[in-house]
């Protein structure tokens, strides 16, 4: 594999998935607490789905990390290449379907995440894509050592690329049509 190519390819998933939480709705993350207008579950339900579901991305966080960091990747034979692209691909198809999940749970109810739990997805993205990296870093071969500093300053920079989502989301002034305007002027004059 091609060092550019990582780099490149951890740089395009993250301008994406910074994103995700300020432009999507719907939720990525089974959280233990109730979001606004999900089904009402017992606490206990909620936790334990919420425990599994985390577990369930550490697990896949290991098995990328055992996979693409452990595995022999030279790009002189094609087999080789097929078989790093199957293990991205399978990989990245499970991290979808999990992080499916919450939103399948939810489905037909208009769910609203707060600032918090958008945050928290957030963190739990940026914990993602740094696994991947770390992966791809140690299938290169030269896996280096990082202190708090360099956490410090990717989450930084992770936090700049979900800029635009965060302008969408709160920073913009969204039209109304002049019949929605009308029909708040009339029921809150009616009130």
């Amino acid at each position: 594999m091609n060092q550019s190519f990582a780099v490149w390819l951890l740089i395009l998933l993250s301008v994406v998935t910074a994103n995700l939480p300020f432009l999507v709705e719907r939720p990525f993350l089974a959280l233990p607490w109730r979001q606004k207008g999900e089904v009402e579950h017992p606490a206990w339900l909620m936790s334990l789905s919420s425990l599994l579901f985390f577990a369930v991305l550490v697990g896949l966080g290991g098995a990328a990390m055992t996979l693409i960091g452990e595995g022999v990747f030279t790009a002189a034979d094609t087999a080789s290449v097929v078989r790093f692209l199957v293990i991205l691909l399978v990989l990245a198809g499970i991290a979808a379907l999990v992080l499916a999940f919450p939103g399948w749970r939810s489905r037909g109810r208009q769910v609203q995440k707060s600032f918090f739990e958008r945050l928290i997805e957030l963190i739990v993205f940026y914990a993602l894509v740094g696994v991947l990296g770390f992966s791809l870093e140690a299938n290169l071969g030269n896996r280096f050592e990082q202190g708090w500093e360099f956490y410090a300053i990717t989450f930084s920079l992770f936090l700049v690329m979900g800029y635009p989502g965060f302008v969408w989301r709160y920073l913009m002034k969204r039209r109304t049509s002049a019949r929605s305007a009308r029909r708040s002027r009339a029921d809150t004059s009616a009130a």
